[in-house]
């Protein structure tokens, strides 16, 4: 990966050869120096205070930060810290982070810390560093999960830096435009970044409008796919694969679509998990000093906290005892073993399954957290997207009927993994083996107990989530998802997949209040695929009657 910041290059880093990468941090060391010492010298001559923020400095040195604090090479981290620190010495004020670890809603000792992974994490982690450039904060969340770790960053390599249809800079500029759906900064931030990477051109940032008209028309497709899928038609497909001068292929749309799909779940992740803003990236580091107390005022105003109030425990925020807490887990493990056993006993009929099924749908319309809660701190990504107001809608609202989507009528094993493979080859079955590892992701335990099944609640959670979605399973039984998810995790779930960016620390805080922040990671897992899968159906299906 190559990179400019004047004349500071960060290529060299992602090797995985120890000798390309010193050759490498000597050459950064003695560029960022070289520049320090002429903005330290200008500064004493004026008898001024040395800025930090003068020449692309501050950049560079915030990147410093960064792969002090996040490189899976040693090292890379030590010697980043010594010019960090060599700079400093020069009368510079170098950059702290702010925050504490990768996510808002997980302490940070209960992370992974970057030098102390195990062999294979380890792998993974320099896999990803070599691949991006950087280890992100997802990345460190996602791998209490290693198994599904490595099938996303396969899967996403794949729709981003490997052959396919589409040009890379647009490639990132759909990543882009699907993370501003939801106002994911952390995301725009980072394709920003990305796009500019590749030879973007820095003007389409300045608003979707200054992008090319092919671009432009994709902004329907990414607003329906976001907030409402149930309302794609054939009639979409054919308005951007018709549109003369300025068409799609099909398999540019495949390749546009996963993108979309892609981005829009992985906001919900971004906002569920409450990752942090990258230490490098806006909001993740400052050049002002800690004051006695840890934070300065201008911090506290700027929405960061300090440690304890960040990390509050669940007991903190929402007063529970932990025999509470058990009982709680005991009460879900109890009615899992009397569902399994009705289901031994008796089968309910047909018409009592579709019953069930639309009883659901319309009570998951009236599962809503309250409109008080504030959601994440984001700067305004409106921009990179028209029609700011279209958000996602319940099915009814305003008398509107969406007929159910069978899943015996159109599936992704059935229908949609064949035509995604089709039209651009290896994502198909890319996809699937992503969707299947989350599914089936398991080991065996709920919070403090062993050697429990966990199927039933897994398939509640993703059957739940293709529920608020209008699709439907024929052989599911639709009255287990009320025994099995209490109101407070349906508000997570529809909270998170819908309207992500209104999740809170309160809303991840409040359900399975004794399971461990893997498991509630884990749960993170199943509403991105599914979130994800429910969308592809819909385009998919649409893309189809094009076909046909």
């Amino acid at each position: 990966m190559e990179e400019r910041e004047g004349e500071v290059r960060w290529d060299g880093l992602c090797s995985r050869d120890a000798a390309a990468r010193a050759a490498a941090l000597d050459t950064i060391g003695q560029a960022v120096l070289r520049r320090a010492e002429s903005i330290a010298s200008g500064a004493a001559a004026d008898g001024l205070p040395a800025p930090a923020n003068r020449d692309g400095l501050g950049e560079a040195l915030a990147r410093l930060l960064m792969l002090s604090k996040r490189c899976p090479f040693p090292d890379v981290r030590e010697k980043s810290e010594a010019i960090l620190g060599g700079v400093q010495e020069l009368g510079i004020r170098i950059p702290r982070p702010l925050g504490h670890g990768p996510s808002r809603f997980i302490p940070e000792k209960e992370t992974i810390q970057v030098g102390k992974e195990e062999a294979t994490m380890h792998t993974l982690f320099a896999e990803s560093f070599a691949t991006l450039g950087r280890l992100d904060n997802v990345t460190l969340v996602m791998v209490f999960h290693p198994q599904y770790l490595e099938s996303f960053l396969k899967t996403q390599h794949y729709l981003l830096q490997m052959d396919g249809p589409l040009p890379l800079h647009y490639r990132h500029y759909i990543g882009i435009m699907a993370a501003a759906r939801h106002q994911c900064s952390y995301l725009v931030n980072l394709h920003v970044n990305d796009f500019l990477h590749v030879g973007g051109d820095p003007k389409w940032l300045n608003g979707l409008e200054n992008a090319p008209q092919k671009l432009q028309n994709l902004g329907e497709l990414n607003k329906m796919l976001a907030h409402r899928p149930w309302l794609i038609t054939k009639e979409h497909i054919e308005q951007l694969l018709k549109t003369e001068e300025n068409s799609w292929s099909l398999a540019e749309l495949i390749h546009a679509v996963v993108l979309l799909t892609h981005y829009h779940s992985l906001a919900s992740f971004t906002f569920g998990c409450g990752i942090s803003p990258e230490i490098d990236c806006e909001g993740g580091h400052t050049f002002r000093p800690p004051s006695v107390s840890n934070y300065c005022i201008c911090d506290i105003t700027n929405g960061y906290h300090g440690m304890d109030e960040i990390h509050a425990s669940p007991a903190a925020t929402i007063p529970v005892s932990s025999t509470e807490s058990v009982c709680e887990v005991e009460a879900l493990m109890e009615k899992m073993k009397q569902l399994q056993e009705c289901r031994d006993e008796e089968e309910a009929s047909q018409e009592e399954m579709a019953t069930r099924f639309e009883r659901e749908k319309r009570e998951s319309m009236f599962v809503c957290s309250s409109e008080d809660e504030e959601s994440a701190a984001t700067r305004d990504v409106s921009r990179h997207f028209e029609d700011t107001s279209y958000g996602y809608k319940d099915f009814s609202r305003h008398g509107m009927h969406v007929p159910t989507f069978r899943v015996q009528d159109y599936s992704w094993e059935d229908h949609g993994y064949s035509l995604v493979n089709r039209l651009y080859p290896d994502v198909g079955q890319l996809l699937d083996e992503k969707f299947h590892i989350a599914y089936n992701l398991t080991y065996n335990t709920m919070a403090m107990h062993k050697d429990v099944d966990t199927s039933m609640l897994r398939r509640a959670i993703w059957n739940y989530i293709h529920c608020m979605f209008g699709i439907r399973y024929d052989d599911y039984d639709y009255g287990e998802i009320n025994q099995l998810l209490d109101r407070s995790f349906k508000v997570y779930i529809k909270t998170v997949v819908c309207t992500p960016e209104k999740t809170t620390k309160r809303m991840y805080d409040s359900f399975w209040r004794q399971f461990e922040h893997s498991e509630k990671v884990h749960v993170n897992l199943l509403l991105v695929e599914a979130r994800m899968q429910a969308e592809l159906l819909y385009a998919l299906r649409a893309i189809t009657r094009y076909m046909t």
